[in-house]
């Protein structure tokens, strides 16, 4: 009997969790279904027919497919294909993608014998016990509801689970090839280049109407000694990023605190840790403690969704943003936190002139990242249930993306969509943060600077275009030079700067003009430099020929800046930058 745990990523860089809590629960409790229960990722960048015929290759008895909101119409293609060409295996659906209305999935989708609804171990435990013939009747498997005799049957609701009783999937234990000698440093090669996934609880405190989070409200912690072992196997095998999937981790301070101790004193200098917290419930301890953390160790994601009360009264979320900015502003003014900040723009009783503020609100905090997302309308959300008191229209198809509401129009979300576009080129990219600094300082507010450069990208009929990097700084020159013409060289100059910042481009772009330091300058710093070693004492030998690969100089604004590429910033990835002097002829 082989039964196939198959997930369909939105990027080769992401594994998913799911499946493998699955098999790992299952292995931990039936040592025989090592090699029945077996998994299958693929990613929505490949062709349906690729995964089709490989599945077909599998010959899966049982198929079980994790469902979510950027699969779903991929996997429904699928199924459709998959029953003519394996008539006689049965498919299954998890995820909550499919878990809010089961009967509907049915429904829609023939082939398909039955959905896993929600919390998915145990159920799939009792499955597969099923199909080996150790379980008599599906009437007996709490948590599902399935196709039986051309009728569709729906059995009581399964009780949460224990987290302390599901496994670490990343032991090699439940490795496809436990057992084998060697397997100690092997069992992650599966895992290599990928980012992964774990949780130390389950559930969410809060209620967003929005969210099919708040749907579990029974909020579980795995025990700390457990977390902290299982943190030190990341660690310990120097994997490149760790993303808890915890839906707030810091809603409970002593665990929070906890496990961000056991990071700082365990750290080797190698692995990231993600984490989606709520900033107005940091306190002092915890923000004293990730001041003093290494650059790179952990980044913060935090959803502000709004800045409007009674848009957030609405959709049940409780903040504080005056803590927020707080906490916030104390954590990039220690320089060591990538924080990445979310805004949803459609949300009830926000007007463009309301998200323009909430806008505002955030970015003045200048987070790494600023997301600038849209309503997603989800199936079994209480926003669901509210869509008619809001005159919300949204996209029939996944991910059910917000169209208008009471108080946005269609004509607005598409003015918004321009400026998310923007917001990702200019600010999320870090390739022009000096630029769009000084730039700010020409509009009424950074709002109406994106609003502005949208419009000025669909006049000169730019959107919609792969632009090279070289040409996106030639396009924000010309358009400083619409807006603020008076500055142009300095805005010419920043631009340049900033490209030198990332990259040591090897010919030098039209639009930097002509090199602000001269051949003779850099022979007689470089010179110098060999004499003195002032700043480039990191380089074990020096070598002049290389150093002048690895550093470029340029002359801001009258100043003379060193870019060292091999020295960069764990956060930013910008090279380190000195001011220097010329020798005293120059």
């Amino acid at each position: 009997m082989k039964i196939l745990l198959t997930a369909i990523n939105t990027k080769y860089i992401h594994s998913n969790l799911a499946v493998f809590s699955l098999r790992a629960f299952a292995l931990q409790e039936r040592k025989e279904y090592q090699t029945c229960v077996e998994i299958a990722e693929y990613t929505i960048n490949q062709q349906v027919d690729e995964i089709l015929m490989d599945l077909y290759v599998r010959q899966p008895e049982v198929l079980c497919f994790s469902c979510y909101l950027w699969n779903i119409v991929y996997v429904e293609q699928l199924v459709k294909e998959l029953k003519k060409v394996l008539p006689d295996t049965e498919i299954w659906l998890g995820g909550p993608e499919v878990s809010s209305h089961p009967k509907h999935v049915l429904k829609r989708m023939p082939q398909v014998r039955g959905v896993m609804c929600w919390e998915g171990e145990e159920t799939f435990l009792e499955l597969a016990d099923y199909y080996h013939g150790k379980i008599p009747s599906l009437k007996e498997i709490r948590g599902i509801v399935y196709a039986q005799a051309g009728e569709i049957a729906e059995n009581p609701a399964r009780r949460v689970l224990d987290l302390n009783r599901v496994p670490f999937v990343y032991h090699p234990e439940f490795s496809v090839d436990s057992g084998t000698p060697g397997r100690d440093r092997e069992e992650m090669e599966r895992f290599r280049n990928k980012i992964l996934y774990y949780e130390s609880s389950r559930g969410c405190p809060f209620s967003c109407s929005y969210c099919l989070s708040s749907i579990d409200k029974c909020l579980r912690f795995r025990k700390l000694e457990t977390v902290q072992k299982e943190l030190q196997f990341f660690i310990d095998r120097e994997v490149s990023q760790v993303k808890f999937v915890d839906r707030t981790f810091n809603c409970r301070h002593d665990h929070a605190f906890a496990v961000w101790s056991y990071l700082a004193e365990h750290d080797r200098g190698k692995t990231n840790f993600h984490f989606e917290v709520a900033a107005d419930l940091l306190n002092e301890e915890e923000l004293r403690l990730i001041a003093s953390m290494r650059p790179g160790l952990i980044q913060l994601e935090i959803g502000v969704q709004s800045t409007n009360p009674k848009t957030l009264g609405a959709i049940r979320r409780n903040m504080n943003f005056e803590k927020v900015q707080a906490a916030v502003s104390y954590i990039h003014a220690c320089g060591n936190i990538h924080q990445h900040l979310d805004l949803i723009a459609g949300l009830p009783y926000e007007d463009i002139k309301s998200f323009q503020k909430s806008f505002n609100d955030v970015y003045a905090l200048h987070p790494e990242q600023l997301q600038l997302g849209f309503l997603k309308v989800l199936k079994g959300a209480c926003m669901e249930e509210q869509a008619g008191n809001y005159r919300l229209l949204y996209q029939n198809r996944p991910p059910f993306e917000v169209l208008s509401t009471r108080w946005l129009s269609y004509g607005d979300v598409i003015r918004l969509k321009g400026i998310e576009e923007m917001v990702e080129v200019y600010y999320n990219s870090g390739q022009f943060v000096h630029t769009m600094e000084r730039m700010e300082q020409a509009f009424p507010d950074a709002f109406t600077m994106y609003d502005r450069l949208r419009a000025y990208y669909e006049r000169h009929c730019l959107r919609g275009v792969s632009h090279s990097r070289v040409r996106r700084y030639e396009i924000l020159l010309d358009f400083a030079a619409e807006e603020d013409g008076a500055q142009t060289d300095a805005y010419r100059e920043l631009l340049t700067y900033d490209l030198y910042l990332r990259e040591n481009v090897k010919n030098r772009p039209a639009f930097a003009g002509s090199p602000s330091v001269t051949k003779e300058e850099e022979t007689a710093f470089y010179r110098q430099e060999a004499a003195e070693h002032r700043y480039l004492l990191g380089y074990e030998q020096y070598d002049k020929r290389q150093l002048r690969k690895m550093t470029h100089l340029e002359r801001v604004n009258g100043e003379i800046f060193l870019f060292d590429y091999q020295n960069r910033s764990p956060l930013t990835n910008q090279a380190a930058v000195y001011r220097v002097s010329l020798p005293s002829r120059f």
